[in-house]
């Protein structure tokens, strides 16, 4: 290889050859002595240009761009919760109308017909289970010691109900085996349940439910017994509230991978619509950061306020779903209730919240003990049915109580759209 070299020289100046290298003039030399004249003299000069080895050329650093991650689209889940399921003797001497003799002896399946669409459509549905379950249909009994047909779990499943919230004040109407027989019913149709336990193994192990690949934990926890004691060996079959045990099962709940964590809780005052003192100063100490995500109240018999504390929504009272309670002039709306219908958004990246909270009101039908859906059935219903103004009062009612503490929570859509 050769470089071609151009270099400028004065006449007065001798021309320095380096090495082997050769000069060619290739202008004239002045044309007068003494004359003081610049030449500019061009040189080609021819040299060997000497490569580096190429074991010392740098090795060039790939330059590496990262390609910028595609944001994941926020998701929704629905979860749906309803009331009381109290069986009272009615209910079941209802139940027995509704059976077969054979493995419906008791059914209950007709009364869920006009609710079914819209607990189905949930991703997740609760309900509260609020009495003990049999195991062989002999005992059974209302109020004030419950006892329901073994039928019953497996109407709620076939109702479209994931699970139930198990801790209540008739939680030991039967004792400790009562807690046994009703889980083990439970779990032979495959319907979720938090707030009893069998064994200390299982009180401690919360309820995670995997809804479409988010790890929604559900707790359930009650104000108190009906002055039922727990055996001092076996404290842990019913979940008895207390705020340091709650916040501990919420983050127990976390580390076993929760996304978010809903608590259902007995409290309240029964039959009053507004919250009691102790509803208002339990909310925000299980509200506060670390806390639960959501609480579902029931227990007062009648729907309660919704609201947000410390930003997470509140549920005070979810009222009955099923039960033969009835008005006097003491209390009102006992046939009233609400399926409250919680939407979750997010993703894996954003994590997962309640966002918008919307209710559809239920009323006891007490000639068939069956559930009506008032926003479907008020819809379909003529001007002049003589039940109408009967379905308008019990929304009004639900309406109302609603929204006391200035509720944002709306009405949901038809259950059958």
């Amino acid at each position: 290889m050769q470089r071609l070299i151009v270099v400028l020289a004065s006449s007065a100046l001798a021309i320095l050859a380096a090495g082997s290298c050769a000069e060619t003039a290739l202008s004239p030399a002045p044309s007068s002595a003494g004359e003081q004249v610049l030449a500019a003299r061009v040189a080609v000069t021819t040299e060997p240009v000497v490569e580096p080895p190429a074991a010392s050329l740098p090795t060039p650093t790939p330059l590496v761009i990262p390609a910028t991650p595609t944001p994941l689209a926020v998701e929704a889940r629905t979860l749906l919760f309803s009331g009381d399921v109290l069986s009272h003797t009615p209910v079941i001497a209802m139940a027995l109308a509704y059976g077969d003799g054979g493995d419906w002896t008791y059914d209950y399946r007709p009364m869920f017909d006009e609710v079914r669409a819209r607990i189905t459509a949930a991703d997740l549905a609760i309900c509260v289970l609020e009495t003990p379950v049999s195991d062989d249909n002999i005992g059974l009994d209302g109020y004030p010691t419950f006892e329901a047909p073994r039928e019953l779990a497996a109407a709620l499943v076939d109702a479209g109900y994931d699970g139930c919230s198990t801790a209540s004040n008739h939680s030991m109407d039967r004792g400790p085996n009562g807690v046994r027989t009703t889980l083990n019913e439970m779990d032979n149709v495959g319907l979720g349940h938090a707030g009893m336990a069998r064994t200390e193994e299982e009180a401690i192990a919360p309820q995670i439910y995997d809804v479409d690949g988010v790890q929604v934990a559900h707790l359930s926890w009650t104000y108190g017994l009906n002055g039922f004691v727990l055996p001092a060996d076996e404290p842990w079959l019913v979940n008895v509230n207390d705020v340091d045990s709650i916040r501990a099962e919420a983050a127990r709940a976390r580390q076993a991978g929760a996304d978010v964590v809903v608590l259902s809780i007995q409290w309240g005052n029964e039959y009053q619509r507004t919250p009691s003192t102790d509803q208002l100063d339990l909310a925000p100490a299980l509200t506060a950061p670390g806390g639960v995500d959501l609480i579902i109240g029931n227990h007062a018999h009648v729907v309660q306020p919704v609201t947000e504390v410390n930003g997470v929504p509140v549920i005070y009272g979810l009222g009955n779903s099923l039960s033969n309670q009835y008005d006097n002039p003491n209390r009102t709306g006992t046939q009233d209730g609400v399926m409250i219908e919680v939407t979750l958004t997010g993703n894996r990246d954003l994590g997962w919240s309640p966002t918008q909270v919307r209710w559809a009101p239920t009323w006891v039908d007490r000639s068939t003990y069956t559930i009506v859906d008032l926003l479907d059935r008020l819809e379909g219903m003529a001007d002049d049915d003589p039940l109408r103004p009967t379905l308008q009062a019990s929304f009004a009612r639900t309406a109302d109580a609603i929204g006391l503490l200035d509720s944002d929570a709306t009405p949901a859509v038809r259950g059958s759209d």
